[in-house]
């Protein structure tokens, strides 16, 4: 039994949610234990002062970005049809980043990590990109090259993997 299996319709090629729940939560999770563990158990990276404030308020950007980012790739770009029709999507937010609603979960992650004000927090992002690549490298990139052949290759030469990036014009007229 494959419980990435989650189809909606006959004939639909891709899984409606694929590795994401378990990719999300995961990466949740080990940031919570990163937390837990430096500042309240070994007590340590804890900051004072003014650095208080700019890890909450740099946090409350990152997760304001971050669920901006994730509205768009998910509720505002009809990806759930796109899917649902086997059409590989190329416009909009995901002409920006491939996987936008992984990089706004990723953001929000980073926000709330920020919270905490411990420096500890800051080589999780990069933990973090590392684990969502080498996931979506071995998982959901195989299955849309599968899919999607070319088409998929030229588009990912074209647009990041999880940071956002205006795309250039050089890029687009590829």
């Amino acid at each position: 039994m494959n419980i990435l299996k989650n189809f909606s319709k006959e004939g639909q090629k891709l899984p409606m949610f694929g590795i994401g729940p378990y990719l999300i939560y995961g990466t949740a999770f080990l940031n919570a234990i990163v937390i837990v563990l430096t500042s309240y158990i070994f007590k340590v990276g804890i900051m004072e002062d003014i650095w208080v404030w700019i890890f909450r308020i740099a946090g409350g950007l990152v997760i304001a970005l971050g669920v901006f980012i994730w509205y768009i790739g998910a509720v505002r770009s009809d990806m759930d049809e796109n899917i649902t029709e086997n059409k590989l999507k190329t416009d909009g937010i995901y002409s920006w980043v491939r996987n936008p609603m992984y990089t706004g979960c990723w953001f929000i992650i980073i926000g709330i990590s920020f919270m905490w004000h411990n420096y500890w927090v800051l080589p999780m992002i990069i933990v973090d990109w590392a684990i969502i690549t080498i996931v979506l490298k071995n998982t959901e990139e195989k299955w849309l090259l599968d899919v999607y052949g070319d088409e998929y290759a030229e588009y990912k030469k074209r647009v990041n993997r999880c940071i956002p990036w205006i795309p250039s014009k050089k890029k687009l007229e590829l």
